[in-house]
């Protein structure tokens, strides 16, 4: 036992096992979209709140989590949240129909957000020399079970079919599961305070969340605008409502406070959205457009993914040297010029030639990830580093959901390369606001103090 606790690799390989269960989860769903549509009969619209769903439940869960593992302790919260996604995943392959399977990806969403704080919390106590490292570590299980989620994802749909996406974690699940029984240490169980948890504020955030979502995927055909008053009302209600709450679901007062986070939330929602639009977007043109099986799809979603991992190493030597701003601004002028190729892209356009745009779009997100975290901890006073955090994620979530949205009411009734420009050329605006963020954001040398 002591000589398990002591070998801090596999300390951080137990949490790192559960810590990808999210990452993993969340992308591997881009390849399994089109079987999933013809299994149960449904539209690109229907289709995308698979998407929403998961990213929705991850924005709440991650910090309600947190709480509650300072509350209950993290190994068990850690514990917990792997049984979760276990049943969560027991079921899904299962489902009789898109409720049923919506709910399943909620439940995993909420299960593998307990693990990465919970995990954190473990590291901040235990490890102190080496820290880091360690988070670090964490980060790459994170970013890496990201990037090649559609490619891992191909390979399993082409051999058993969607279900195999969820049949996958349970590897990873028992093994850290076993690891975490016997490897992470019984914390200190904190008090309990569940009035800690801003119960409202969060039932309002999902209400203006959801009412957003069903707008924006009404617009295409009947607009719903009770979904746009439930949007406004909800909206309103949760800004006056956090306004007056000591531990607030979102603190805007801090918002209010430092503006250039708040314009680093609102450029990382902006680079989330267009990313992900291709991210979930080519997978599904690849293969009702293109007809290219599964495997082949995951394989083309290397271009994407591999760029991201090889330039990342470079940003940070960048970053290192002249701050977050010079990579931040090249970021950003990848991400316009992927865009903006992507409209010379025709049905006859050569593989490799889609392949080069992914590359270039993949190089955007390889320098635009690690950038604004450094940019927001430039901007961010070392006491609130957690909370900021927090809001990062969120910012990530609520990008991410934008894009199943647009994609959503682009490719609902018509899939084929005129649409997808379409998708492009609503992007090209948002590369030319994350382009401006990157500008206007401080340089190194007037970093927060």
């Amino acid at each position: 036992m002591n000589d398990l606790l002591n070998k801090r690799w596999i300390f951080v390989l137990t949490i790192g096992l559960g810590t990808l269960l999210n990452p993993l989860n969340s992308s591997m769903i881009s390849v399994a979209l089109t079987r999933i549509q013809k299994d149960f009969g449904l539209t690109f619209a229907d289709a995308s709140w698979l998407i929403s769903i998961f990213y929705l439940a991850s924005s709440v869960g991650q910090p309600v989590m947190g709480k509650l593992s300072d509350m209950f302790g993290p190994k068990r919260l850690f514990l917990s949240g792997l049984i979760l996604v276990t049943l969560a995943c027991l079921l899904a392959p299962f489902s009789p129909n898109l409720p049923f399977l919506l709910g399943c990806r909620a439940l995993q969403a909420i299960g593998s957000s307990t693990l990465f704080p919970s995990g954190m919390s473990m590291i901040r106590t235990l490890i102190t020399d080496g820290q880091a490292k360690a988070i670090a570590t964490l980060s790459i299980f994170s970013t890496t079970s990201a990037a090649f989620g559609p490619s891992i994802g191909g390979f399993l749909i082409d051999t058993w079919n969607w279900p195999s996406i969820f049949f996958v974690n349970f590897p990873f699940i028992l093994l850290s599961f076993v690891l975490a029984i016997f490897v992470l240490p019984n914390t200190k169980q904190g008090k309990v305070e569940l009035h800690r948890i801003d119960f409202i504020g969060i039932t309002l955030f999902i209400l203006c969340i959801v009412g957003l979502i069903l707008f924006l995927l009404s617009i295409e055909k009947h607009i719903h605008w009770s979904a746009l008053i439930l949007f406004i009302g909800a909206g309103i209600g949760f800004y006056h409502y956090e306004m007056k709450r000591k531990e607030p679901f979102i603190d805007i007062d801090s918002l209010k406070a430092n503006r250039n986070v708040t314009f680093i939330y609102l450029q990382f929602m902006s680079i989330n959205l267009v990313y992900y639009c291709y991210f979930f977007g080519f997978p599904t043109f690849l293969q009702q457009v293109q007809y290219y099986s599964a495997k082949d799809t995951g394989l083309i979603m290397l271009a994407l993914a591999g760029f991201s991992v090889l330039v990342a190493p470079v940003a940070g030597r960048i970053i290192e040297r002249f701050g977050s701003k010079p990579a931040l601004i090249i970021g950003g002028i990848c991400l316009f010029v992927g865009t903006a190729l992507l409209l010379t892209l025709h049905g006859n356009s050569p593989l490799l030639w889609l392949l080069t745009i992914m590359a270039i779009l993949g190089m955007s997100n390889g320098f635009n990830n690690i950038s604004m975290q450094t940019a927001l901890y430039e901007q961010t006073r070392p006491e609130d580093t957690g909370s900021a955090s927090g809001l990062f994620q969120t910012s990530r979530y609520i990008g991410s959901i934008l894009s199943s949205c647009l994609l959503g009411i682009v490719f609902n009734r018509h899939l084929d390369v005129i649409h997808l420009h379409y998708v492009a050329i609503v992007c090209l605006i948002f590369c030319a606001v994350v382009i401006g963020f990157s500008i206007k954001i401080p340089g190194k040398s007037t970093q927060h103090s």
